[in-house]
């Protein structure tokens, strides 16, 4: 299948590592130019060297603080420069603070919105010129908590929900620009954060509630996250997909 996305132009969000890292590995092998984006330079830096291997794009990286507007204004600046108007942004972030209501204080809240929510919605306000002109693709990464609330992580739970009703609210009103905007979502994938969240013996045990038997890999995800903001994808928009083997039991 041709995914017609050579020498398109795409910026990923929160790519220096994990999922966000696959799905820019996957843009550049389909032949992309993909701008990586997060705070850590360093981990940046060794992410595209391991791009660089495979990819049939080109790659470059950019520090930014996602939280902050001048710093997102500035990272757009530099994708334009670099490669040209943007046509496929992948918002996506880190996760926020694990823990249940009771533990979370007013500036918790605030800080996860901020990351969480916020920034999709100035990164997406930043990008929109070029993706009117492009017809671009909006893919914003989520969880598969959108489905199905994951116990001990309520901020996560509380602020995806949201990136879910931005994304289906804006397939509606860009449609008429020929913007696609979707909604992916992960379950349990093999990622730093995913052993940070949870102890071998708990995430042996996790694995066995999922009917394929075993965590994702990134490269899994990256794969579906590929097809959705590629020219191969048409007609499907405002459309939340998960990627969970099986796990989350809701429609």
């Amino acid at each position: 299948m041709d995914l017609k996305l050579t020498n398109k132009t795409a910026l990923v969000i929160a790519s220096s590592d994990g999922l966000g890292k696959a799905i820019a590995q996957e843009l550049a092998n389909e032949g992309a130019n993909v701008m990586l984006a997060s705070r850590n330079q360093a981990k940046l830096a060794s992410a595209v060297q391991e791009i660089q291997k495979t990819a049939v794009g080109k790659v470059d990286y950019t520090t930014f603080d996602q939280t902050s507007l001048e710093s997102i204004e500035s990272l757009i600046a530099q994708t334009r420069q670099k490669f040209g108007k943007i046509e496929i942004l992948v918002n996506n972030s880190g996760g926020p603070k694990s823990g249940k209501f009771e533990d979370f204080n007013e500036q918790d809240w605030q800080d996860a919105y901020e990351l969480t929510l916020l920034s999709y919605i100035r990164i997406i306000r930043a990008v929109l010129p070029d993706l009117k002109a492009t017809q671009g693709r909006i893919l914003n990464n989520t969880s598969s908590s959108v489905k199905e609330p994951i116990v001990g992580i309520t901020l996560s739970n509380v602020f995806r929900m949201g990136i879910s009703g931005l994304s289906k609210t804006l397939s509606q009103e860009l449609a008429k620009d020929g913007i696609l905007v979707n909604t992916i979502g992960a379950g349990r994938f093999n990622t730093e954060r995913l052993k940070a969240l949870h102890s071998d013996e708990s995430n042996e045990a996790a694995q066995k509630q999922i009917p394929l038997g075993r965590n994702g890999e990134p490269e899994e995800f990256a794969k579906v996250a590929t097809f959705l903001v590629s020219g191969a994808n048409s007609y499907m928009t405002g459309q939340t997909i998960l990627v969970e083997g099986g796990l989350v039991k809701s429609f």
